[in-house]
């Protein structure tokens, strides 16, 4: 049985069976297809996957702030950090959607998530090793570039093996690990870097690729279906007309979620900047514990949260989980306007964790409803993934202009009303995507 045909074959197992929730029969080392051409990955892939997304959020965090403090130690200028953190910004826009293409055409999307984890690992080791202008130029390059491949193939491996039926529920699952391998790495790193020096911090992001790449060998290749990995419809159910790149660029759907991304960034990636600045403002002497608080608050409230999101979306379509992540930013920002004790302040941090959980699992579902079939599913996630860099870019600067002419009170009401706007686009404009992707019958043939 070939790779792209959406069955496993049968392997035999001395090992009991038992049925989960959904009833399917699983053992142990290998889960049993469903009917109707639904796959059923073995455990240890589905734990392989839990376990690669947990390390990689932990090697990511590597490259945070820490970066610049780093480089403060070994007596940077700003300019020259600011210059490397531009050009590795710079390069994570510009790659996203080559990124996304990257992945449709690979034949294999675990090799390609390994190189790129190599290559992130060697990144670190340089930073560590040879902190001069060339050397870290080069490293931060390398690092956006490969990361623009990490999120597609994360999605597109877990595309192939759960298939479109049950990738819901994967997303939910993987952004909960992602955000815990978030919350141990910065602990980690920061006591690391604490206890040590700050170079450390590189030194462990370089050793926790070794279990990144262990893990990431788990998912068996054999399960991971190409054709579903790249948005393609089975071969049986290959009569829509509608796998060609223009018509996918050219889908509302993903042009007003598109837009949507872009007013969710813009609204929300300067709001933590800014907050931090006023909780410095108004208490020094405990601005940095507060402000660790406002991190960790909203990664627990995504813990926790995201695999509820995921079957919410399946059970409620994606339009109500949407206007939930908007309307939770806009009353995000109409209380940082507002509310003046900065300890109350943590408090609000948690709706930063609603719309946290629901964006995580919303933006790779709803481009699977609308790309699956094309056979661009990565690409369109590249699409999406430009606009969101657009919207981050784009907010740093106009929340700061805006913050340092008037006052943060008024920044937050504009930032405020730009969530209001992209909750009125949703409300409004956005059609409703689940029926978009393909159903059961479809995938029976």
């Amino acid at each position: 049985m070939r790779r792209g045909e959406g069955w496993l074959p049968v392997l035999l197992s001395r090992k009991p069976n038992h049925a989960d929730r959904e009833g399917r029969v699983e053992r142990d080392d290998v889960a049993l297809p469903l009917p109707a051409g639904i796959p059923a990955p073995s455990r240890r892939s589905l734990r392989g996957l839990d376990w690669f997304i947990f390390f990689l959020a932990d090697v990511q965090t590597g490259f945070g702030p820490f970066i610049a403090v780093y480089l403060t130690t070994q007596k940077w200028t700003q300019v020259e950090i600011g210059l490397v953190l531009s050009i590795g910004g710079i390069v994570g826009l510009i790659g996203q959607m080559p990124g996304g293409a990257i992945i449709d055409a690979a034949k294999s999307e675990r090799l390609v998530a390994a190189l790129a984890i190599a290559t992130i690992g060697c990144c670190a080791l340089a930073y560590a090793a040879m902190p001069i202008f060339p050397v870290v130029i080069a490293a931060a390059t390398l690092h956006a570039a490969a990361s623009c491949v990490l999120g597609p193939a994360i999605a597109a491996i877990s595309l192939g093996l759960v298939g479109p039926l049950k990738i819901g529920e994967r997303l939910g699952r993987n952004a909960r690990f992602a955000s815990l391998g978030n919350g141990v790495a910065a602990a980690v790193m920061g006591t690391a870097g604490y206890l040590l020096s700050s170079r450390s911090v590189f030194l462990v992001t370089f050793l926790l690729a070794i279990p990144t790449l262990i893990a990431l060998s788990r998912i068996r290749e054999e399960e991971v279906d190409i054709a579903r990995c790249h948005g393609e419809m089975p071969r049986e159910a290959q009569d829509r007309g509608d796998t060609n790149l223009w018509h996918l660029i050219r889908q509302k759907p993903l042009i007003v979620f598109a837009l949507s991304v872009l007013l969710l960034q813009l609204a929300n990636a300067s709001m933590m900047p800014l907050m931090a600045s006023a909780v410095t403002a108004r208490s020094s002497q405990w601005a940095t514990v507060l402000v660790a608080f406002c991190i960790v608050v909203p990664q627990a409230i995504v813990a926790l949260l995201s695999p509820t999101v995921g079957r919410k979306a399946q059970l409620w379509g994606r339009r109500p989980l949407l206007l939930i992540g908007f309307g939770a930013l806009t009353i995000r920002g109409l209380l940082f306007a507002t509310v003046r004790d900065p300890y109350l302040l943590v408090a609000v941090q948690v709706f930063d964790g609603f719309t946290a959980a629901v964006f995580a699992v919303m933006i790779p579902l709803i481009v699977a409803d609308v790309a699956f079939g094309s056979g661009h599913f990565n690409l369109a996630q590249g699409i999406v993934g430009t606009a969101t860099g657009i919207g981050a870019a784009l907010s740093t600067v106009l929340g700061g202009y805006v913050s340092d002419k008037f006052g943060n009170a008024t920044a937050f009401f504009g930032l405020a009303s730009i969530a209001a706007t992209g909750l009125l686009l949703i409300l409004f404009v956005m059609p409703e995507t689940r029926h978009i992707g393909v159903t059961a019958k479809e995938m029976a043939g």
